[in-house]
């Protein structure tokens, strides 16, 4: 089984930002077009881009969709896009238009069974994006918590079909701290799905680390704060991908 680098764009109002542990007012804004950015990444040999809209996150619709558009039409890479996917017409309007993959978050925690609905519907194209914070899932661009264990949810959409989770640490992401390797692979143990791992990743051994479950279902990686913290560059992370 393959391990895959995602190098991450998070998008607010426009610009390429990140945030710490998810804060909106802890912002750092690192490229004035998302395009851009992403265009250096499949430049780099990216296979794939992960992308969040967090405006779209913080109200519960997508805001920078024409940014996302471009890069799934224009670069020669394929896209994943998170953040204000709440209903079936989001789900299709990106899928429609040469998105590959659409993350499902909020609506996971708050309708289960709308989400199951949506799995079955679009399958492997749909991955659960599972953010939680000490277990537990948070929803709303992270503002929300919830009484939801984050393994729980996990094996329920397991079970109606879900194959790709994305399990973030809030308190890790964009800490530069080093991923929760331990409820990573507990979420893959658990669940017999694939996970990618986000959150955390502060070096190429973080990258090692994690490469070593890839046959327990840890299928790859998101990484964003490392990248434009300059700890290690997308090519030295594709090293790791391919070696």
């Amino acid at each position: 089984m393959a391990f895959t680098i995602y190098p991450a764009i998070d998008m607010r109002g426009g610009k390429c930002v990140r945030l710490e542990q998810g804060d909106f007012n802890k912002e750092t804004v690192y490229g004035e077009n998302p395009f851009e950015v992403a265009k250096e990444f499949a430049e780099a040999g990216a296979s794939w881009i992960h992308m969040v809209d967090l405006d779209g996150a913080k109200e519960g619709s997508k805001q920078n969709a024409e940014h996302v558009l471009r890069v799934a039409e224009e670069l020669d890479c394929r896209v994943q896009i998170g953040g204000g996917i709440r209903k079936e017409e989001d789900v299709r309007y990106y899928l429609d238009r040469g998105v590959d993959r659409v993350i499902i978050g909020s609506l996971a925690a708050r309708d289960p069974e709308r989400t199951k609905d949506l799995l079955k519907q679009f399958g492997g194209r749909i991955a659960i994006g599972l953010d939680a914070r000490d277990g537990f899932v948070s929803t709303e661009g992270w503002l929300e918590a919830s009484e939801i264990k984050a393994v729980d949810l996990g094996r329920e959409l397991a079970e109606a079909g879900a194959q790709t989770f994305i399990y973030t640490d809030i308190a890790k992401d964009g800490m530069l701290e080093g991923p929760n390797v331990k409820e990573i692979v507990r979420l893959a143990e658990e669940t017999k799905v694939d996970v990618i791992a986000s959150g955390g990743i502060k070096g190429l051994e973080d990258l090692q680390e994690l490469k070593q479950y890839q046959t327990e279902h840890v299928i790859g990686s998101i990484v964003g704060k490392a990248l434009y913290a300059n700890r290690f560059t997308l090519k030295e992370a594709l090293e790791v991908e391919e070696s």
